[in-house]
């Protein structure tokens, strides 16, 4: 509930105040928005009074105003869409956050904290509405806050009072004689995607579906927008793409602003050395429990952990340079958000080393029977270290390719595939008699992975955000990588015959795949 504080002295004519509503103790204020799509003419004065009054930097918006030419000529009419956070009561980005730097306030209002914000960017990636981004000063996740600030003490948000025409509304929805209430009670308004779930709390009146719709609109040849340019930041992915599926022949995007990708190829990297991990301690597992390897075999006791060890390792270190502000990686630890995959895989990967020091600590005391009963703790963790990224994928709701529940298997058996990888050589040396075995399960490993990428490219999806991500994938930007990899792990199967080598093309194959799967499941346009 917004502070209670006292009347304010009197204001100029020019500053509009909110006429508050009565609230009771057990009735805080649900703030909510109705943008009139019938009255923006298209001026931009919200997006420059919401940078000049909360200081955004050039280059990134809380809000802006996306145009899209409607019609053929000579009968063409220029539409436009204010775009902004939608406050979902629902918000991906609340349930994404691993510190609770994104938060819900008690009135409706979804806020940051960004002396609590690592930069993850798991909030980029779950919001539906690509409404946050980065802020390149201070490196922390900012998006619209319905100038909250101005709210608790009774004023109007700026771009409410600097709207030339009328065409945003803020007010109290609980409030029966508010003109947001009374608008959406008697008139029809839509919102942005409904689909997700995130029940927002930002109407659209009289929005067409050529704006709403990030795929309504076709994208005009080279990106290339009316009043600006749209450069390519250096490494950095702009999503969106020329083509689009269920675009409007008579609907052209005419101005938009660009949004990066929220994970590069540091995310790409990390799936992998994680899959590694995992299953350089599982395939020689499963050799053991098939009665294929001793237990007393230096490959258990030693080789295995300590590669599984060495790449979980080398997995924090990509994670914590993925951050915005990785000096605050503990934060992880010590001011959890529980419902974030981010945190729960954090403590999975914790646990796991832990397995996997007790278990080189039981080798180095010359203890080998402890490591069976080990064992039993350390499958199920390996397993979930593997697998717990297609969960941590499946809370960016944003992203239709992610949703797949065929992720969290697959990757469990893209680990086997890559720990097979890894042990085949340390097998010829340490554990000649399971090379043959290892190579048998290669090449099951990567028959099944490519049965899941042949699905996937094939069979139909439910939206056309994942239709137009399958495209990227199949014939689209991220095709030569994607097709590479399959290559790759065709000559793996040739294991038996090729021997170490179907190793080292198993690997690459499983990492280009990666990052053309990462990747274009973030192509799609969401704004």
């Amino acid at each position: 509930m917004p502070p209670q504080v006292p009347a304010p002295e009197p204001l100029s004519e020019d500053v509009n105040l909110i006429a508050l509503a009565e609230i009771g103790p057990d009735r805080p204020p649900t703030w909510v928005k109705v943008v009139d799509q019938t009255r923006c003419i298209g001026c931009h004065a919200c997006t420059t009074a919401c940078k000049s009054e909360n200081e955004v930097p050039v280059g990134v918006n809380r809000t802006y105003v996306k145009s899209v030419e409607v019609g053929t000529y000579p009968q063409v009419q220029r539409t436009f869409q204010v775009t902004r956070c939608n406050q979902c009561d629902d918000a991906p980005c609340v349930t994404a956050c691993p510190t609770s730097a994104m938060f819900g306030r008690p009135d409706g209002i979804v806020d940051f904290d960004k002396s609590a914000c690592i930069g993850c960017k798991a909030c980029m990636a779950a919001c539906p509405y690509d409404a946050i981004f980065i802020n390149p000063d201070d490196h922390s996740a900012e998006k619209c806050n319905f100038c909250a600030h101005r709210l608790d003490i009774g004023l109007e948000p700026a771009c409410v009072v600097v709207c030339p025409t009328d065409a945003i509304l803020v007010g109290d929805l609980n409030d029966p004689t508010s003109r947001v209430a009374d608008l959406t009670r008697r008139e029809p308004v839509a919102v942005r995607r409904p689909e997700k779930g995130t029940r927002p709390k930002l109407f659209y009146r009289g929005g067409r579906q050529a704006t709403l719709d990030p795929l309504g609109a076709r994208r005009p040849s080279g990106g290339l927008f009316a009043w600006s340019e749209q450069a390519r930041g250096a490494g950095k992915v702009v999503s969106g793409s020329p083509r689009r599926a269920g675009s409007s022949a008579a609907a052209l995007l005419s101005y938009d602003v660009p949004h990066e990708a929220p994970w590069d190829w540091r995310v790409s990297l990390y799936t992998w050395t994680k899959a590694i991990a995992a299953g350089a301690y599982l395939a020689p597992l499963l050799l053991l429990v098939s009665g294929l390897l001793d237990w007393s075999s230096s490959l258990w006791l030693w080789a295995a952990p300590a590669v599984a060890l060495g790449l979980l390792v080398a997995t924090g270190v990509v994670l914590i340079a993925d951050l915005e502000h990785p000096q605050r990686f503990y934060y992880l630890f010590v001011r959890p958000q529980w419902r974030s995959w981010l945190v729960r895989g954090a403590v999975i990967i914790a646990l796991f080393g832990g397995v996997l020091v007790a278990h080189l600590a039981l080798s180095s005391a010359g203890l080998q029977a402890p490591q069976k009963w080990l064992a039993l703790v350390g499958a199920p963790l390996a397993a979930a270290a593997a697998a717990y990224t297609a969960y941590l994928f499946a809370q960016a709701r944003a992203r239709d390719l992610w949703q797949s529940p065929l992720l969290a298997p697959h990757m469990l058996l893209q680990a086997v595939l890559v720990g097979t990888a890894v042990t085949v050589p340390l097998a010829g040396w340490l554990a000649a008699d399971a090379v043959g075995a290892l190579q048998w399960l290669l090449v099951g490993a990567v028959a099944g992975h490519l049965a899941v990428v042949a699905a996937e490219l094939s069979t139909a999806h439910g939206s056309a955000h994942a239709q137009q991500a399958v495209r990227e994938l199949r014939s689209g930007r991220y095709a030569p990588v994607l097709w590479l990899s399959v290559a790759l792990a065709v000559v793996a199967l040739f294991a038996p015959l090729i021997g170490v080598a179907a190793a080292g093309c198993a690997l690459a194959a499983l990492m280009a795949y990666e990052h053309a799967y990462v990747q274009a499941g973030q192509a799609v346009p969401l704004a």
